[in-house]
């Protein structure tokens, strides 16, 4: 029979050693600080918090509509800040524990009114940098989201820029390489119908590109007048001013923006046809 001192000794040994490894490497357990994900029985919708920029302008229209255009004519306004495509619709909050959907709940957020207040802040942001009063997001694709851009700002204000979808057509094919038609049909038709949608739904003001690169005064006095701000002459000088870097992702980078002047629109190709659906909407857009 052995000596029960040595045995007690042994015994706290071994638990000092047990001891000191759970230290160096803890066992891994539920923490009730960190519940696991529950399963989502109901969608809490956040009510609207207040904007910094409770007004601001979208330009909605197709791509290669002449949007880059539009926008430094109007950025060369002394009032209106118009910079180059900010995709808003690209900048994603992300609610990345169990618990954090909850944390913004008690404090009246959700992921879609936490991501209009990032695209409100970036929004004050740049229009602050700029000295200017009033702000100008022209990016294309928001056309595809107008009705989120309408919850984001109800009092916000929309310039709706037309262009024949035959000429579209034509500018999309001539700018791509090895363009797929199917393709650029489908594109053009996807915009005519948010386009159209928003014509019908939203208080906008309408202008044509081929309005807009003919009688350039009459069509920036009209917009002016619908944004509450007087017409400057030197918005038809948008070479003088600077707009930035013109480059792919951000607006158009052609020659023809390049060149600081306001150059011919191009027209659709006489005798092409177009689908009924884009011919039916070209004709309600005023289009022979």
């Amino acid at each position: 029979m052995g000596d029960p001192r040595i045995s007690a000794i042994g015994k706290g040994l071994r638990r000092r050693g047990r001891l000191m490894k759970e230290a160096v490497s803890p066992p891994r357990r539920t923490l009730d600080a960190v519940p696991s994900p529950r399963p989502v029985t109901e969608r809490y919708v956040a009510p609207r918090a207040p904007r910094l920029v409770e007004s601001p302008v979208f330009v909605l229209s197709s791509v290669r509509s002449g949007s880059t255009l539009l926008r430094v004519v109007l950025n060369s306004h002394s009032r209106i800040r118009a910079p180059h495509e900010m995709h808003l619709r690209t900048v994603h909050v992300n609610l990345t524990r169990g618990f954090t959907p909850d944390a913004m709940k008690a404090l009246e957020l959700d992921r879609s009114e936490l991501e209009h207040l990032l695209w409100d802040r970036v929004l004050d942001l740049e229009l602050s940098r700029s000295g200017k009063d009033v702000i100008v997001d022209k990016t294309p694709p928001n056309t595809l989201i107008w009705p989120r851009l309408q919850r984001c700002w109800p009092s916000a204000r929309y310039i709706l820029l037309l262009r024949h979808p035959g000429a579209v057509i034509a500018s999309l094919t001539d700018r791509r390489k090895d363009p797929d038609h199917e393709a650029i049909l489908a594109e053009v038709t996807q915009y005519a119908e948010k386009l159209e949608e928003a014509r019908r739904n939203l208080d906008v003001h309408v202008v044509t590109y081929e309005e807009l690169t003919a009688d350039p005064e009459k069509a920036t006095r009209g917009i002016c007048g619908y944004l509450g701000v007087p017409w400057e002459s030197a918005m038809l000088d948008y070479g003088r001013k600077d707009h930035g870097t013109f480059r792919p992702q951000l607006g158009d980078w052609s020659s023809t923006i390049k060149s600081g002047r306001i150059q011919p629109a191009r027209r659709a190709e006489e005798g092409a046809e177009l689908p009924p659906r884009l011919a039916e909407l070209a004709q309600a857009w005023g289009y022979s």
